[in-house]
């Protein structure tokens, strides 16, 4: 017993203590910025490298529900309109604040009050991979290690449905998956919310045009969170779903 709290003692306090303002590290590539100029006339090549499509013209935009944050856009941009920070300020309430423009700067993420009414204090989170690659996924299970320790805030996930607040999504949607992810979601007890974690759940990502995807469970159901990435930093979806509840 002694030899264990010496151990602790030692260790001392791991985890992030103010995930608010942490940052990853510098060569991480997150929030991209656009330039206030002008892209020389006919040119479009960061829109025709770009694998997602996330990158769209009149006004040069990148919409980050499939950016892949991939280095592609700024490599072969010759005007440098395009770069990327490391912000992890990549969450927001509708899926329309994560296009970003030259006026666009910052996707946002608003206080939900009957989530912050129901669950500011403990949230309970069931997560679906539905044909994701395990990218995402990992940095989920990240969030519950000793550096992030989501728990603190009240925030965990569970194995049941059934003891859910809230069900996080991962992955494309398969067919073989599309079933089960219904099924899980209506198994849940009111009131629930759906939350959206990387780009291929916000848009399907690489995926989109395959016809194993179906994408019908989104017609229905309307996320209140979605978290841009491939994969979403964990400091990311902390904060998004702090802010979400009103404690950001």
């Amino acid at each position: 017993m002694l030899d264990a709290l010496w151990v602790k003692y030692n260790q001392g306090f791991r985890s992030i203590k103010d995930v608010r303002t942490a940052r990853p590290p510098a060569g991480f590539r997150g929030l991209p910025v656009i330039g206030e100029g002008e892209c020389p006339n006919g040119c479009f090549k960061c829109g025709d490298v770009c694998p997602t499509g996330a990158v769209s013209f009149n006004p040069l935009a990148i919409d980050l529900n499939k950016c892949l944050l991939c280095p592609e856009c700024v490599r072969v941009c010759s005007m440098g309109m395009i770069r990327f920070t490391n912000s992890i300020e990549l969450a927001a309430s509708e899926a329309s604040s994560l296009i970003i423009t030259a006026e666009m700067k910052t996707p946002v993420v608003e206080i939900n009050q009957e989530l912050r009414r129901h669950f500011k204090r403990s949230f309970k989170l069931r997560s679906v991979s539905a044909g994701g690659c395990n990218g995402c996924e990992l940095e989920l299970n990240a969030l519950s290690n000793v550096n992030f320790d989501i728990g603190r805030f009240g925030i965990d996930f569970v194995a049941s449905p059934r003891h859910a607040d809230g069900l996080v999504l991962t992955g494309p949607i398969t067919k073989g998956m599309a079933y089960a992810l219904r099924d899980t979601y209506e198994a849940m007890p009111e009131p629930k919310t759906l939350i959206l974690a990387g780009a291929c759940a916000l848009s399907g990502g690489l995926f989109l045009k395959s016809t194993e995807i179906d994408r019908t469970f989104l017609d229905d159901i309307k996320p209140t969170l979605y978290i841009a990435g491939c994969p979403p930093h964990p400091l990311t979806v902390i904060n998004g779903l702090l802010k979400q509840l009103g404690r950001g």
